[in-house]
Parts: C-alpha cells; structure tokens; sequence
C-alpha cells in the first residue's frame, strides 16, 4: 500500500534536522504539522520541574503535530529528533492545495487522528488497568517490527510505559527467564507473544 503522505514530500521542501534538535515546543501555537520522511522523532511531555514522559516515537513516513494543527489550540507536547531526520513541514495553504489535487487526503488525514486517539485511549486503559508487568509486555508487541525486534533503551521504555527504568528491567528479566524475550546488546527480540 501507497504511503498517502508522500504527497506531502512531493510538494514541500523537505528539511533536514540534526539529532537533538526540537522540531515543536509543548504550549506554542501549532500552524503546522509534520511528515517525518528519514529519521526518528520523540514526541513528549514535559513537567515544570523539567520530568518528561513520552507519549510516541515517530518512524518513517507517519505524521506528527496534527491534532494542535486541527484544533487550533496551543501544542499539549514537545517533538524532538533522536537522530538526523528529514522532516516536512505542513501549513494550512499547502494541506488544502495537497487536499485539491488528491481529495481522498482529507480521509486518510481522519483516519490517522482517529488511530491517534486509540493509541493515547490505549496508554490511559494500561496505565488505569494493567499492572506494571503487564504493561510492558503490551508495549512491546506493539513497538516491534515485523521481526520481533525492539530497538529501545530501558530508559526509553520506562518513559513510554510511565513506570521506573528499575521497574521495566525487572518486567524484562522476567520476561526473559520465561523464553519470551531475548536480550541483546540494543535490541530485544520477541521470542513468543507475551
């Protein structure tokens, strides 16, 4: 299937973004969103005293920024690159001429807010419901790629599940000892469905 955001990249300049460096700040006004076409972006919170929780880690070819583009409202998160990365910048002008010459945008523009508001409803059901374990094995499922493969710190998943770097190595240890993870150096495998 066609990436429907490749329009965006077609008809915008791209621009190139060093590691570190933020895209968007939590509370600023959103005049555009974003299409990450090389490169990794964490979207994140942050608290007065400086805590941040992460809330996405964007890949290649997905959006970012558009539900503080749509409302209108200041931006509730920070987007920050992880590494180099490519990024596309999206303004009102630019959406509607992309709208023009391909209408069936405007869909897949719904479609992705809507499984943006599934994955944040799934963050507040896991973080309500399940217990600490349990919500780093559903995480997991859900950050591997099509090999089983997640390519996180500890760090990393402690911020995306909310819980303690202690907390999730000690889910991971158990997850270990029962042959459903392998641990690597960068990497953690999913040996069978937690």
């Amino acid at each position: 299937m066609e990436n429907p955001w490749r329009i965006f990249e077609e008809t915008q300049p791209v621009r190139l973004y060093a590691r570190n460096q933020m895209v968007y700040l939590q509370e600023e006004t959103a005049v555009q969103f974003y299409y990450l076409r090389r490169g990794s972006v964490k979207i994140f919170l942050s608290s007065a005293d400086g805590n941040e929780h992460t809330l996405r880690l964007v890949a290649p070819g997905e959006l970012f920024g558009e539900a503080s583009f749509f409302d209108g409202a200041p931006r509730v998160s920070s987007a920050r690159t992880l590494e180099k990365s490519e990024i596309v910048s999206v303004n009102r002008p630019a959406l509607l001429r992309c709208i023009a010459l391909r209408p069936q945008l405007a869909m897949d523009l719904m479609h992705s807010l809507a499984a943006t508001i599934r994955l944040l409803s799934a963050q507040v059901d896991a973080m309500a419901f399940l217990r600490a374990d349990e919500r780093v094995e559903r995480l997991l499922l859900r950050l591997a790629d099509e090999d089983g493969t997640v390519r996180l710190t500890h760090e990393e998943l402690a911020s995306l599940s909310g819980l303690s770097r202690v907390t999730v190595t000690r889910a991971l240890s158990r997850l270990a000892a029962e042959g459903k993870v392998r641990r690597g150096y960068g990497a953690l495998q999913i040996t069978a469905a937690p």
